[in-house]
C-alpha cells in the first residue's frame, strides 16, 4: 500500500507483474536447489517478456530472484534444465531491484526532498535492513554491506533524525518467527534493546518480514519496548502528506500515534 502511494507521488510507474508465483523463498531453497532456481525464474521469465526491471519489496524475494539470476548465468547444465522446466530459456537479462535501490538511484535524494511537504522532526529513526538486502555481498543493494546507509540518506530528506545504532543488519530469525517462535523473541528483543538503548523511537525497515517480528513480536516479549515499525516508505508516505489509512499505519500493531503527534510540523491527514 505505503510503496504504491510513494512511486506514484515521486511519478514512478510500477505495472503488476501478470500471473506472478511465490519465488519459493526459505522453504524451496532449503528443500530442492532446482525447484528454488525455477520458481524464481519463472518470475524472471515474465518480466523478460515484458522487457522491464523486476521492483521487488520484500528481502526475501530480492534475495531469490537475485540468487536465481546469478546461478542461471555461471551454470549452463542448470540454466538448460530450468528451461525445460518452464519451457522457455530465460537469458538472465532482468536487472532484479529492491525499492530502495530505485529510490537511490533513479528518483536521487533531491528529488524525494522535494516531495516533502510534512517534516517529520521529532521522530528518531533506527534503519534496519535485516539480513538479506546485504548478503550475499555480490547482491548487497549497499556498497557497503557491514555499514549500509542507504536508508538513512532517503530518511533524512523527511526531516526525522537517524540513528547510529549497531543492530542494523543483524537477523531477526525471519521464519522462525512459525517453527522457533522462543529464538526469533529473543533475537527480536535484543534488536529493539540497541535500538532503544541508542536513542531511537521507532524503526524504519525494508523487509516485511523484518516488520512483522519485530512489530508483532513485541506482545510476546516481556520487556515493553513500545517501539514503531515502519516500513520505509509508510515514512516516506507521511512525509509526502499521504493520509494515514492509504499508507497502512492502522495496521501496525504498536501504535505510532504518540511518537507522530511529537513531531514538529504536525502529522499529515489521517
Amino acid at each position: 500500500m505505503s510503496a504504491q502511494c510513494v512511486a506514484q507521488s515521486l511519478g514512478i510507474e510500477l505495472q503488476k507483474m501478470p500471473d506472478w508465483t511465490c519465488c519459493g523463498s526459505t522453504p524451496a531453497h532449503s528443500t530442492d536447489e532446482l525447484l528454488a532456481i525455477a520458481l524464481p525464474a519463472r518470475n524472471l521469465l515474465i518480466a523478460q517478456s515484458a522487457g522491464l526491471d523486476l521492483a521487488v519489496c520484500c528481502a526475501s524475494c530480492y534475495g531469490r530472484l537475485g540468487a536465481a539470476n546469478i546461478a542461471l548465468a555461471q551454470d549452463h547444465r542448470l540454466q538448460e534444465s530450468v528451461a525445460e522446466i518452464l519451457g522457455q530459456e530465460y537469458k538472465g537479462n532482468v536487472h532484479v531491484r529492491h525499492l530502495l535501490q530505485i529510490l537511490y538511484e533513479d528518483v536521487g535524494i533531491s528529488e524525494i526532498r522535494d516531495a516533502v511537504t510534512h517534516h517529520l522532526k521529532g521522530l528518531k529513526i533506527a534503519c534496519y535492513y535485516g539480513c538479506l538486502l546485504t548478503r550475499p555481498r555480490e547482491l548487497s543493494i549497499s556498497s557497503d554491506p557491514e555499514d549500509p546507509t542507504i536508508m538513512e540518506e532517503i530518511l533524512q530528506t523527511t526531516g526525522a533524525e537517524m540513528i547510529d545504532w549497531p543492530y542494523k543488519t543483524e537477523c531477526c530469525g525471519a521464519n522462525f518467527s512459525i517453527t522457533r517462535p522462543s529464538t526469533v523473541e529473543r533475537l527480536v528483543s535484543q534488536i529493539l534493546r540497541a535500538a532503544k538503548d541508542s536513542g531511537a523511537n521507532c524503526l524504519a525497515v525494508a523487509c516485511p518480514l523484518c516488520q512483522i517480528n519485530l512489530d508483532l513480536r513485541q506482545q510476546d516479549i516481556q520487556e515493553r519496548f513500545n517501539l514503531p515499525v515502519f516500513y520505509f516508505t509508510q515514512v516516506l508516505g507521511l512525509a509526502f502528506g499521504v493520509p494515514r489509512k492509504q499508507l497502512g499505519i492502522g495496521k501496525l500493531m504498536v501504535s505510532p500515534d504518540e511518537v507522530l503527534a511529537g513531531t514538529t510540523t504536525g502529522t499529515p491527514p489521517y
